[in-house]
C-alpha cells in the first residue's frame, strides 16, 4: 500500500452560531468583539482533515500533520475538542485572526512553516485544505500555497480520493451541472482542496485526544509569530448583507400564472 505524507492546512472561523457584525477598527475592517467570539476549524478544512484521517488509516506509514494559522491562544481553545476527532500532528502558525488578511500573505506564512516540517517527505507529499473557505470565502490559499511550494498538480472541489491497487489516486472534482470530473494521479506531490467530501463529523475519541495532547501543547509553545501587514491591501467598507423582502399576497390565482410570475421575476434579477 502506498504511504502517503499529508499535510492538511486550516484556519480559524468564528462560530457560525454567533451573530457577526462587521467593523471598522483602527488597523482595518474587523468583526465587532472578534477576540471574544468562540471559534472552530474552518469547515472546509474540517472535512480535509477528516478525509486526511480516513486516508492515512487506510494505509499503513502514513502521517498527517495540521498546519494552524490563526491566533495561539484562540488554537489552543479549539484544539482541546478538535483533537479527540482525528490524529494529527499539530503546526501552529501564531497570526492575527479575522477575515480581512491577504491571501498571499499568509500563503507565504504556510509555506515557511511546511518547509520546516521535521520528517517530511516531500515526495510522498498530499497537501490539503478547503476548496472554499468561510472566511470571506475567498477559498484562494490553498491555491497559492501550492504554488509557493512548487506543486503544479493541484485538484480543487475534492468530493474522494481513491488509491488505486498501483498506487495511483483517483480523484474526483466537482464540475458544472452537478457531475464530476474524474482524474487519475500517477505521481505525488499534489494539492486537493476538498469540498465537503464523503465522511461525516467522526465522533469524540478520548483515547485519540490523549494521543494528540502529547505534541498539541509542544507545538503551541513552539508557534511562530507571524505578522500580517496587508501592506497595498484596502477595503472601502464592510457591511452585513442588506436583506429584501417582496411580498404579494394573491387568491385563486393558476398555477400556470404563478410560475410565468416568478420567471419574469427571476429574469428581471
Amino acid at each position: 500500500m502506498s504511504e502517503f505524507h499529508i499535510v492538511v492546512c486550516g484556519g480559524l472561523v468564528p462560530d457560525p452560531l454567533q451573530t457577526l457584525e462587521p467593523v471598522t477598527s483602527p488597523t482595518g475592517p474587523a468583526l465587532k468583539n472578534e477576540a471574544m467570539l468562540p471559534a472552530i476549524l474552518d469547515p472546509w478544512a474540517a472535512s480535509a482533515l477528516y478525509e486526511a484521517a480516513a486516508l492515512s488509516k487506510a494505509n499503513a506509514g502514513s502521517k498527517v500533520w495540521l498546519v494552524c494559522a490563526a491566533p495561539k491562544a484562540k488554537i489552543q481553545q479549539v484544539m482541546m475538542a478538535l483533537a479527540q476527532k482525528a490524529p494529527f500532528e499539530l503546526v501552529a502558525v501564531d497570526v492575527p485572526s479575522g477575515g480581512f488578511t491577504d491571501s498571499a500573505e499568509c500563503a507565504a506564512a504556510l509555506a515557511e512553516s511546511v518547509n520546516a516540517i521535521a520528517g517530511l517527505d516531500k515526495s510522498r507529499l498530499l497537501l490539503f485544505g478547503g476548496w472554499e473557505s468561510a472566511s470571506r470565502g475567498a477559498g484562494s490559499t490553498l491555491a497559492m500555497l501550492g504554488e509557493k511550494l512548487g506543486l503544479t498538480e493541484q485538484f480543487q472541489g475534492v468530493d474522494q480520493v481513491k488509491v488505486n491497487g498501483d498506487g495511483s489516486l483517483e480523484i474526483l472534482e466537482r464540475v458544472e451541472g452537478g457531475k464530476h470530473q474524474v482524474s487519475t494521479l500517477s505521481a505525488l506531490p499534489a494539492v486537493v482542496g476538498w469540498a465537503t467530501g464523503n465522511l461525516p463529523e467522526p465522533p469524540n475519541n478520548p483515547q485519540v485526544g490523549m494521543a494528540n495532547m502529547k505534541n498539541l501543547m509542544p507545538a503551541l509553545q513552539k508557534a511562530k509569530a507571524v505578522k500580517l501587514t496587508g501592506e497595498g491591501l484596502t477595503f472601502q467598507s464592510v457591511a452585513l448583507p442588506k436583506q429584501k423582502r417582496e411580498t404579494k399576497i394573491v387568491k385563486d390565482m393558476p398555477v400556470e400564472e404563478i410560475a410565468k410570475e416568478i420567471v419574469d421575476w427571476v429574469r428581471k434579477k
